[in-house]
């Protein structure tokens, strides 16, 4: 792969062919320029409907108009007293959460106290940056406390009781899925 800058816009030729794709290069590899600008969620939100059923949380949603449609946003950033360690005290039917656990204190803990709040047989959905991508790496972005890939939350999904696990590899955003029912 080779880049140009034409225009303003990063040209590249992959594999002899030139795209107009916005690109980013961090460290000698070309990345979408659109996983620098936040919601990574709207790659995650058609397939998380399919799951995501009832009543439920979108924890980490950042906007409240980039939360999962019917989900309660629950965000930080929020003036409010919710945030992903203190959820309001009504159980839900899932947990919707978006490129939010690398950047908790601790996850583990996180996990713990969201599956307190789905009702049994509910979902936990996650969509996460997948340690592929070299960027966010907690040693390269310092917003990152956490690199996952799918083995390593699906391993402690198994070990908390979770069935009917699923995790994808990576897309094309440099992020996974995983979904998963509370028993």
């Amino acid at each position: 792969q080779h880049g140009y800058k034409l225009n303003g816009y990063l040209k590249v030729i992959l594999n002899g062919y030139i795209t107009n794709m916005d690109l980013l290069k961090y460290n000698g590899t070309l990345y979408p320029a659109f996983q620098a600008q936040g919601y990574a969620a709207q790659f995650a939100i058609p397939y998380a409907k399919k799951f995501c059923k009832g009543k439920g949380y979108d924890i980490g949603c950042m906007k409240k108009e980039w939360a999962l449609p019917g989900a309660v946003p629950i965000d930080v950033s929020f003036d409010d007293e919710w945030d992903a360690y203190n959820l309001p005290d009504t159980a839900v039917d899932y947990i919707f959460s978006s490129h939010c656990l690398e950047h908790l204190p601790n996850w583990v803990e996180a996990l713990e106290y969201w599956t307190t709040i789905i009702n049994s047989k509910g979902t936990l959905f996650l969509y996460l940056p997948h340690y592929s991508q070299e960027y966010w790496r907690p040693w390269n972005n310092r917003k990152h406390i956490h690199a996952f890939d799918e083995t390593i939350i699906k391993d402690y999904l198994v070990h908390n009781n979770y069935k009917h696990i699923y995790t994808s590899g990576p897309d094309l955003n440099c992020s996974f899925t995983v979904v998963a029912q509370k028993f």
